[in-house]
Parts: C-alpha cells; structure tokens; sequence
C-alpha cells in the first residue's frame, strides 16, 4: 500500500517565530546541477533566485505562475524535501534545515502526484495514513469517518480507489494530508486535470478546511480564478524570484485604469496594429501576444472606440475587442511582460 504524505507521529503544535508567521522564506535559493544531454554538457538550473515570502496562520497563502516558475521547488524545500542552498525557510516556527524532522511532523503534503494505492479502498488508504501517523486504531478510524464525510466520500469508502472518478481521488489525497491534522497544509497544483466542476468542488472543501481548523494552506497554482479565490494573499513568481505580493485586490488595484484587448482577425496585421495603437492618446502598456494586443487606459470604455478606428484605419480587421478591470492575468503581464497563459505554454517544470 502506497505510503501517506507525511511518515511521523503527531508532536505538540511548535510556537511561531512570530505570532503572524506561519511560513517564513527569507532569500532561498535552489539550483540543479547540468544534465548532460545528447549534444554535450547541459546548462545547470537556478531554480530558486533568492525567493522570499511571509504567510500568516489560518490562511491560504498562493504561489501563483507558470511551471518551471520554481513553485514546487519552494515547496520541497519548506516541506524538506529538498534543502536550499541558501537562504532561510521557516515553517510553523521551525527552521527547516536545523529540524526537518519537527517540520515533517507539523505538515502535510499533498503533491501533484497521487500517494493513494488505487488497489485499496479509499478507507483502508485514510486508515493506515492515520496509524501511519501515529494515531491509535480507534482514533484513525474515527478520523476516516470523519475525512471521509467531510469530502463527501462516504458512500465510496469500500470502493477501490482505482475505480474513483479524477475528483473524488484528489479529494482523498487531500484528507491523507489532513490526517493528523497539521498546522501547515502544502497544496501543490491541487487541481490540476480536474474538470471545472470538480475543481469547484474542492475549492470548496480547501475553504471549509480553513475556516474549521484554522489550518494555515500553501496553495501553488497556475489557475487564475483559483488564486483569486482562495489565496488571502499570493504572491506571483516568476523565475525562481517573487515579483509582486499582496492580497489578490491589492495587485489588481495597483494597476491603475481599465485593460483594453483587442483580438485581430490575423496575425500578419500584428506590426502595422501596434503602431497604430502607439498613436491612439491616453493607452499605456501596450503588449502584444499571437494576434492579440493589450494596453491599459485610464477610461477604458473611452479608450475601446478610438483604438477601433485606429485599427480600422490601418486595415487591421478586429475580431473581438473588450474593456475589463484588471485582472490577475494584468498583475503578472505587467511584471513579467508575458501573461501567464503565454509563460504556461513555455515553461518547463524542474525535475528533482
């Protein structure tokens, strides 16, 4: 049977560095050695370049942006996984280097990759996590009963796991974590391949964890709408290195005035577009990506009809053409000078 997230019997809850911090990264930095390739020596891979961030207890703290952004590397290193190779990391008032042993025991994890044995029955896996653990028999079967009511798992406790839907397996990932109930839950990517409606589902589930046991989330995503949701506050990483950090409407309102996008009916009208709209008054920002060009105003519906016309004048026909608030899409295009959609479709997630 497959092990659970974390291997160590409960300890007392540790006191925090401070009374606000829950999780501390101070500086971390992480890089991977070259992997030779076909063609000679590799290029080694700074993952982590001097990453730092704060989360208070009890709440979701995100880590928002693109694979190979260094998200679950952060992860492996607070979770002790892996150590930095400098830097500092402080997880419910432990240092993770000098006692990765009181980390594991405050945790749980629950990576991108499943832990559950799909030849087992969702009890027998939320059970043995729970010995596992250190729980007594009669206390880890009453956690099961309880998790599994919870995630409304009930009715599929006998059921092997091999035979749960994508959603009903994440959610027992979720109550393995939670087993032991810790002080400080890792959600890395805890969505990812799940149809909307089962990732409604959990996000709801995520609230309810937090709102009842006052358990503090680190949530890692690259879903916009799932930062937006449930982070408290998030910080949007790019490149091994923070970028910008706040509450979700912090950022966005940091961006003054409205996002205008206009989407061309072809890309070859791209070049002679984006110096029209160099010349429409009051835009700002302008970027482009595939047929698309963006640019901020400070009175969008104003803004809409004069970029129309200038399109229109230099024969760049428009296919769709909107005026919205910021969004969190702006926040990391205007720090990193892509959106995350174009960072996702370019970026590759470091092994180790």
């Amino acid at each position: 049977m497959a092990p659970p997230t974390t291997t160590h019997a409960p300890a007392p809850r540790a006191v925090a560095a401070t009374p606000s911090t829950a999780l501390l990264a101070e500086g971390l930095v992480k890089t991977y050695p070259a992997r030779r390739g076909p063609g000679g020596r590799g290029t080694a891979v700074r993952a982590l370049d001097g990453l730092s961030f704060a989360a208070e207890p009890g709440t979701v703290f995100g880590l928002l942006g693109p694979n190979g952004a260094g998200k679950s590397t952060t992860v492996k290193v607070l979770t002790t996984l892996t150590r930095p190779d400098a830097g500092r990391a402080v997880v419910a008032g432990i240092d993770v280097v000098a006692h990765p042993e009181r980390v594991r025991r405050a945790i749980g994890l629950v990576a991108q990759r499943p832990v559950t044995d799909p030849m087992e029955t969702g009890w027998d896996n939320i059970v043995l996590a729970a010995r596992l653990q250190g729980l007594p028999a009669r206390a880890a079967r009453a956690r099961a009963r309880e998790l599994l009511e919870r995630f409304d798992l009930a009715d599929a406790a006998g059921r092997l796991v091999r035979t749960y839907s994508g959603g009903m397996a994440r959610k027992l990932d979720v109550a393995m974590g939670l087993v032991h109930r810790p002080q400080v839950l890792f959600l890395d990517e805890p969505t990812t391949g799940l149809d909307p409606e089962a990732r409604a589902r959990m996000w709801a589930e995520i609230e309810d964890v937090v709102r009842s046991e006052r358990t503090t989330v680190l949530l890692t995503t690259h879903y916009l709408e799932e930062a937006d949701r449930l982070a408290s506050r998030l910080a949007i990483v790019d490149h091994g290195r923070v970028v910008a950090q706040g509450t979700p409407d912090e950022l966005k309102d940091g961006l003054r005035g409205d996002a205008v996008v206009a989407e061309l009916a072809a890309e070859e009208h791209l070049p002679a577009a984006r110096a029209a709209l160099d010349r429409v008054p009051g835009l700002r920002g302008i970027t482009t990506s595939g047929r698309t060009l963006r640019a901020r105003a400070d009175q969008g519906a104003i803004a809409l009809p004069a970029v129309l016309a200038a399109l229109e004048a230099v024969g760049a026909p428009v296919a769709a053409a909107s005026v919205a608030r910021p969004t969190l899409d702006d926040v990391y295009l205007h720090h990193t000078g892509r959106t995350l959609t174009d960072a996702q479709h370019t970026g590759e997630e470091v092994a180790a």
